[in-house]
């Protein structure tokens, strides 16, 4: 995927689904947990120092693996590089939960397959495709057998 860095910083200031400072690892060798601003926007999770405004790094959250480690540890693996783990430790297993939650409905797939079933669910109350409107009704990203790469 291709994005530039100043879309990329602004994407970082717009209001977060949702934000905490929390400790995070990331997969360098000898990494340790450190505290760290946590931002979701969009499907980027954006990380920061809790002293600074801009991110020291995002992740774009596709094709990755929300996997609950602990009673309040997360982490984020890639399913194509799954040695490049993130861990984050909450401060409850409540807090712990609400952000695997909110990272997998972030996620193109969720969001794709949610469009899918209401679109579906339009279509048996009304009778009418709703896409149909805006001319994308066949497009492939929104048919039930294919998936986007």
């Amino acid at each position: 995927m291709r994005y530039n860095e100043r879309e990329l910083l602004s994407l970082a200031r717009q209001p977060a689904e949702k934000a905490a400072e929390i400790l995070m690892r990331v997969p360098k060798k000898g990494s340790v947990l450190k505290k760290r601003l946590v931002k979701l926007v969009v499907n980027f999770l954006f990380y920061f120092r809790t002293d600074e405004a801009e991110p020291i790094g995002a992740l774009l959250l596709e094709h990755c693996r929300i996997t609950k480690e602990e009673e309040n540890v997360f982490s984020i693996s890639f399913i194509e590089e799954p040695e490049r783990k993130y861990c984050f430790e909450c401060d409850s297993k409540e807090q712990c939960q609400e952000w695997i939650e909110a990272l997998k409905r972030a996620s193109y797939e969720f969001m794709r397959r949610s469009l899918i079933f209401y679109r579906n669910e339009i279509q048996k109350m009304t009778g009418k495709d709703p896409l149909e409107q805006y001319g994308i009704s066949e497009e492939a990203r929104f048919q039930l057998g294919t998936h986007k790469q």
